[in-house]
């Protein structure tokens, strides 16, 4: 068992997988200087992810944040969707609770509709009309407090909260003359492992919360949303976003998006390319100049025909299995495609976002050919973590009455665009499907014993989300190290 597991280790590989890495000196340099001998113990370096099910799950990010605060201290748990915004939410270090009072508003599935309200950087908004409502935080020893930040909507007849941690109890109005986010900050004089809120005097709307422990270390914030695409996200207000990212204050941004897109049921490597252009300029914009690390899409496997030709000019030729290789029929032409020029493609993009064109006037938009949009896939019932692109398959079943095990073809166009985007943006770039060791790699990492992917060939266990880990703060090490000298 331990030589299966070493040798699906290895297949990680060992070259140097982060590319545009001067991109992250500035983070560097900060990481630098806090871990110096007599370095002052203050406000903790913040490092803040976004993406899908692979970030919402925290098996990667919070193996990262478990070796990093290991190294340097921990810094609290960070941000977070507020209370527990779906069933089988996951927390690693702290659990979260809330009563049924509140209704839950999100940038993709269920819960995004039209009359939403605004949505910020956890992409998930929960509501209260209803006094006496309550959540509650309670950290492990690991993860103690001494800062909370709360983020609401102000405006006229929004309510209040009372928080409470150790002795102390305050009160919070958002009432306001004008509608705006506001986030606030509450200090305690020493580590607390609990804070509670109650609501009374009107509706209250959370955008996020946070914990932080103002004694140096370092802070991971996971904010990802089961199924949900970097288009998505668009979806989220720049106010709202503007607000708990200058209250945040992160060090590091990193976007970690992809596996969706490329288990879209079409890819359009066009659209996509301007929804990254825009996403990370929109980031970049509202965060100013922190550094930003994306992520590359993972490798991952499927069974499902439609996903052979989902990708124009993707690879999705089919992996070796019990030692033979099946070769996949070759990916039909795309089919032809409708809408022409600039404008429709950026209409139906903005009408998949739910905004107008007068919405997006003065935002420069990238020219691009008119393709539809990739369809948003439809995550089923959440596993362990909440699986959010296939069904889980078993992983030894018989291989004669099903399709070979092959990455869907719009993985790897997904990947190039966020490679040559990273390169022109001036990103960082991790390969993150090149440091599990390649093209199928996802077949022997769910095989392993013990397995380090679900049997979805999609999604990671936590010895997995470990190794991910340890493979990017290697390459981030051997960059910090080189830029040093």
């Amino acid at each position: 068992m331990i030589g299966l597991m070493m040798a699906a280790a290895a297949a990680l590989g060992t070259g140097e997988g982060l590319a545009n890495a001067q991109a992250l000196q500035p983070f560097f340099t900060k990481l630098a200087r806090a871990s110096a001998p007599g370095a002052q113990k203050g406000r903790p370096l913040h490092i803040l992810q976004i993406g899908d099910s692979h970030t919402a799950g925290d098996m990667i990010s919070g193996a990262w944040r478990d070796a990093l605060q290991g190294r340097y201290g921990s810094g609290g748990r960070g941000v977070m969707a507020p209370g527990r915004p779906y069933d089988g939410y996951l927390t690693r270090g702290i659990t979260a609770s809330m009563s049924p009072d509140w209704s839950i508003a999100a940038d993709f599935g269920k819960g995004w509709g039209d009359g939403h309200p605004p949505l910020g950087l956890s992409a998930y908004t929960l509501t209260s009309r209803r006094d006496g409502a309550t959540m509650a935080l309670d950290a492990e020893a690991t993860e103690r407090f001494d800062r909370v930040v709360l983020c609401a909507m102000a405006g006229p007849g929004a309510g209040a909260l009372t928080v409470r941690m150790g002795d102390q109890s305050d009160r919070l109005s958002w009432a306001s003359p004008s509608p705006r986010a506001e986030c606030r900050t509450l200090r305690a004089e020493s580590p607390q492992t609990h804070v509670d809120i109650t609501t009374d005097g009107g509706p209250v709307t959370l955008t996020s919360w946070g914990t932080f422990l103002d004694q140096g270390g370092i802070v991971v914030s996971n904010v990802g949303v089961v199924g949900s695409q970097l288009v998505h996200f668009g979806r989220t207000d720049d106010g709202v976003v503007s607000e708990e990212l200058n209250t945040y204050d992160p060090d590091l941004i990193v976007i970690a998006f992809g596996t969706n897109e490329g288990f879209s049921a079409r890819v359009s490597p066009f659209e996509y390319e301007a929804i990254l252009r825009s996403q990370i300029g929109r980031i970049r914009r509202l965060a100013g100049n922190v550094p930003i690390l994306l992520l590359g899409a993972p490798d991952a496997l499927t069974r499902r025909s439609e996903m052979l030709a989902n990708g124009p000019g993707g690879d999705s030729s089919a992996c070796r299995e019990g030692g033979e290789a099946v070769v996949a029929a070759p990916p039909p032409p795309p089919p032809a495609l409708s809408g022409s020029g600039l404008a429709a493609a950026m209409s139906r993009l903005g009408s998949y976002l739910g905004v107008t064109q007068a919405a997006e006037t003065g935002q420069s938009q990238p020219q691009l050919p008119s393709q539809p949009l990739a369809q948003p896939t439809t995550p089923p019932k959440p596993i362990y973590p909440p699986g959010a692109v296939v069904q889980p398959l078993p992983a030894r079943a018989p291989e004669t009455s099903r399709n070979p095990l092959f990455p869907p073809a719009g993985l790897s166009v997904i990947r190039d665009v966020q490679r040559r985007v990273a390169t022109s943006l001036h990103v960082a770039f991790w390969d993150w499907e090149g440091r599990m060791g390649g093209r199928c790699t996802a077949m022997r990492w769910t095989r392993a014993s013990p397995p380090l992917m679900r049997g979805d060939y999609v999604h990671y266990t936590k010895a997995g989300g470990k190794e991910i880990a340890d493979r990017l703060q290697a390459d981030l090490d051997r960059a910090s190290g080189a830029s040093a000298r």
